[in-house]
């Protein structure tokens, strides 16, 4: 089964997480039944790992981890790859696969241009 992780950094303030949860349940309206989970790199929860280890006790063996970030940093190029290698130790036969932050799809930067000229 193949799922899905929405990955952010977490803030203390847990309102600063309600933009995932969107993202998420607009994954789910486009696409019910899908495994999506949100995790986080520190002071929120569920914990990156945490998210892993929920979708491979539902069936998961490969997970796709969606930065949301808007550019790449020291987060997404290193901490993320050892946190997904380690999930994979963790989880034989696991595939962890990191696409590209969403602040770099062309069709996120259009719709941040088209609100910035309607502001």
């Amino acid at each position: 089964m193949k799922a899905w992780i929405l990955f952010g950094h977490g803030a203390r303030n847990p309102e600063w997480a309600q933009p995932f949860h969107r993202i998420r349940e607009a994954m789910l309206d486009q696409a019910p039944g899908l495994a999506v989970e949100l995790g986080f790199l520190e002071l929120m929860r569920p914990s990156f790992d945490e998210s892993v280890d929920c979708l491979v006790a539902r069936g998961a063996m490969r997970i796709v981890v969606v930065p949301v970030f808007m550019a790449p940093g020291r987060h997404v190029q290193k901490d993320l790859p050892q946190m997904a290698a380690n999930a994979m130790d963790r989880h034989p036969g696991l595939e962890i696969e990191i696409s590209a932050c969403v602040g770099e799809a062309s069709t996120v930067v259009g719709a941040m241009a088209a609100f910035a000229l309607s502001a």
